[in-house]
């Protein structure tokens, strides 16, 4: 991505939320669905942000169970505006259908904050997100990430997320969505790309944000510093392998089929996004698309040409490229 890069933890990075309170405003944007085992637990951590120039907008997908009732004791104990509930349509849109249901109601000016109904937010969270948002100019989409401790079911530390290396940013986002949506905030003009698009079906909100954003020429801001518990249990809607192994695993069992289905999905929806692509993603967007319609030779021309198309580690590269050669 061009512009790429990684918060040191220092300057900007580590003011305190009192020093960034007045810069920008943040909707946090929560989609429940029978949460309420969780939910309680992130809640408070939103109330303890030491940013506090914050507001909830949120709708819920569906719920059978206590969440709403939650929720509800939430907004009665915030005030009066700190909680809105969105206006838009009932029902079950799915995970990506409700946050980007959300993003759509989000004011003018502010910057978006995704939250998960069952982690549990660090004090500091959304201070580090807008220091260094706040620090990229206003009309260039930038889009902030981070490193979790991951935890059990009952918050007992697992280790940390794995930190994204220097292949971060696009092409290389087709291959692997290294911003993980309960960390991600994005500014104003990545609010608005990411608004007006369309994502593409099997798609999540956090990878095609990431696509978007790096496809677009944005920033990418990868914070080393953990700034959430995200909490790994059988409901996760995706969860994070705390290990390398276990991620390779996961990988070989999802095979490649679903894998090149949703790359070719990717694919075809970016170049959907017509202007908002910068010229050298649209170059290597048509190579891909021209490639995945033609056979081998195609293929190994293409990653001849789009050099960037790799992964974290050197063992995922070598299976996305095997994938891409036969998918």
């Amino acid at each position: 991505m061009a512009g790429a890069s990684t918060a040191s933890g220092r300057g900007g990075a580590r003011r305190t939320g009192h020093e960034v309170a007045e810069s920008l405003p943040v909707a946090v944007l929560l989609s429940t669905f029978d949460g309420a085992r969780h939910l309680q637990p992130q809640l408070q951590s939103l109330a303890e942000q030491t940013y506090r120039r914050w507001t909830l907008l949120w709708r819920d997908d569906g719920s059978s169970d206590g969440t709403i009732a939650l929720v509800d004791a939430f907004k009665s104990e915030l005030g009066e505006g700190r909680c809105i509930t969105a206006a838009v349509p009932g029902g079950h849109l799915g995970i990506t259908g409700s946050f980007l249901a959300l993003l759509r109601q989000v004011p003018t000016g502010h910057v978006v904050a995704f939250a998960d109904q069952d982690d549990v937010w660090l004090p500091e969270k959304l201070a580090r997100g807008v220091s260094a948002l706040q620090a990229v100019p206003a009309d260039r989409p930038a889009l902030y990430c981070a490193r979790q401790r991951l935890v059990d079911e009952d918050l007992s530390p697992l280790g940390l997320s794995p930190q994204p290396g220097h292949s971060a940013g696009f092409p290389a986002a087709l291959t692997q969505n290294v911003a993980t949506g309960c960390t991600v905030m994005l500014n104003q003009a990545a609010v608005a790309l990411v608004a007006a698009s369309e994502p593409p079906d099997g798609t999540l909100h956090d990878w095609w944000s990431y696509l978007l954003v790096s496809a677009a020429g944005g920033h990418l801001i990868a914070d080393p510093v953990p700034v959430v518990l995200y909490r790994q249990h059988a409901a996760n809607a995706v969860g994070a392998p705390h290990s390398l192994l276990r991620r390779g695993v996961m990988a070989l069992r999802r095979g490649p089929d679903a894998f090149m289905q949703l790359f070719r999905r990717h694919v075809a929806g970016l170049l959907a996004s017509g202007p908002a692509l910068s010229p050298e993603a649209a170059r290597d967007l048509r190579v891909l698309e021209d490639a995945l319609s033609g056979g081998l030779l195609a293929r190994l021309r293409a990653m001849r040409r789009v050099r960037s198309l790799i992964r974290q580690t050197r063992l995922e590269t070598l299976l996305f490229r095997l994938w891409f050669l036969i998918g």
